[in-house]
């Protein structure tokens, strides 16, 4: 069968039949060789705002909820387009049934977290975790809207300087690591505190003493 598959059809069944364009490309680095890297302070603060500052479309040094939802919407545009174009081998704007089977019959398979559907719903990978920042937004509102800059560079600044336990002006993986176990940690009190709080009975109105 010759038929091409245009655009936005042939992402969708991209996306249903587990990502085999991704499969094309270098798999990501895990997050545990990543993990292992030293990381300077400078490295830290930049990955912490880096997404803030794409997202500030007039430049003012403030992230506001359009701003935000703009950016996640262009950039999962520009993941769809690169998607398509890595199947239209001949670049003529169509997917033909060659094109869309090239990758299995070479033997690839997507990476972790681009295996279709069920992975999605799981929340695995990276559109995994936009869904995930989406909803938070969602429930928290927009509250925290407009984000600044130069705020949030300085909570980055914060907590490098607590994680780097050994003051070298570089994190390891295990102080990373710690730092997680410390946060999971504290975490999981705040969320028990809530549950013993929403368990505990209404105090009753103290009764007036009988004269």
């Amino acid at each position: 069968m010759n038929k091409t598959l245009g655009g936005i059809a042939a992402i969708a069944i991209l996306t249903v039949f587990g990502g085999v364009a991704v499969a094309q490309t270098a798999a990501p680095q895990r997050p545990a060789r990543a993990m292992a890297q030293p990381v300077s302070q400078a490295d830290f603060v930049q990955r912490r705002v880096e997404r803030l500052r794409a997202a500030d479309a007039d430049r003012d040094g403030t992230v506001t909820a359009e701003e935000m939802r703009a950016a996640g919407q262009a950039k999962r545009a520009e993941r769809r387009t690169a998607m398509f174009d890595r199947l239209d081998a001949n670049k003529d704007g169509a997917i033909s049934r060659a094109e869309f089977e090239a990758p299995r019959a070479d033997g690839q398979r997507a990476g972790p977290g681009e295996r279709g559907p069920r992975a999605e719903h799981a929340g695995r990978g990276h559109r995994g975790g936009m869904h995930r920042g989406a909803q938070r937004m969602g429930r928290n509102g927009e509250g925290r809207f407009p984000i600044v800059i130069a705020e949030a560079e300085q909570k980055a600044t914060e907590a490098f300087t607590r994680l780097d336990a050994n003051r070298d002006g570089t994190l390891t993986g295990e102080e990373r690591r710690a730092g997680m176990q410390a946060r999971r940690a504290e975490m999981r009190e705040k969320r028990q505190e809530r549950r013993e709080q929403r368990a505990a009975p209404a105090a009753s109105p103290s009764t007036p003493a009988s004269e």
